[in-house]
């Protein structure tokens, strides 16, 4: 039996929460990724989930965490490596569709600077696919520290915001679409 690190646990954790709400009914979870990259000694684990009663411009959301093989070196032997390095990098996602208007990005960047605050760093990108009538918004909230296994219990609370999110973010694109 091997010891799990903080990233086989924090992944347990987000597993576990998101979904007990997918069985509550709360949310649906759309995609899941586990992935191992055997070149770089990396892991990443990354959920996709949008509330059920979607309709119109659905907003999906994805909580992803990542270790690179410093941040597993780190836990596993802290006498070579600093034990500031272990941990996961957060990373928050939410896409929507069809929002180019530079006044409607501004305005969607208040609604997340209200849910996050100002001290996140929230990127969003707009990407147009002419060929296809394609327009796919894509709102990133990164986190400039790694998580630990000391920020759990943030972790599920995590999820309340992004769940928030989506409803703000919903409820404004219902608004400028009509």
């Amino acid at each position: 039996m091997f010891d799990p690190t903080a990233f086989d646990n924090m992944k347990v954790v987000i597993e576990g929460a998101l979904y007990d709400l997918d069985l509550a009914g709360e949310i649906v979870i759309t995609d899941r990724n586990d992935i191992v990259n055997m070149a770089k000694m990396s892991r990443g684990f990354d959920v996709h989930f949008q509330l059920p009663e979607a309709k119109g411009n659905i907003i999906s959301a994805k909580m992803e965490i990542k270790s690179d093989m410093i941040n597993l070196a780190a836990e596993l032997v802290p006498d070579l490596v600093s034990k500031r390095q272990s941990g996961c990098k957060l990373r928050l996602q939410f896409f929507h569709k069809d929002i180019t208007d530079e006044k409607q990005l501004k305005e969607i960047n208040w609604i997340l600077t209200e849910i996050w605050g100002d001290t996140r760093k929230i990127c969003q990108s707009v990407t147009i696919t002419p060929s296809k009538s394609l327009i796919s918004n894509c709102i990133s909230i990164e986190f400039d520290r790694l998580i630990g296994e000391d920020q759990m219990n943030d972790l599920v609370e995590l999820i309340d915001f992004m769940i928030t999110t989506i409803q703000h973010l919903q409820a404004y694109l219902i608004e400028v679409s009509n």
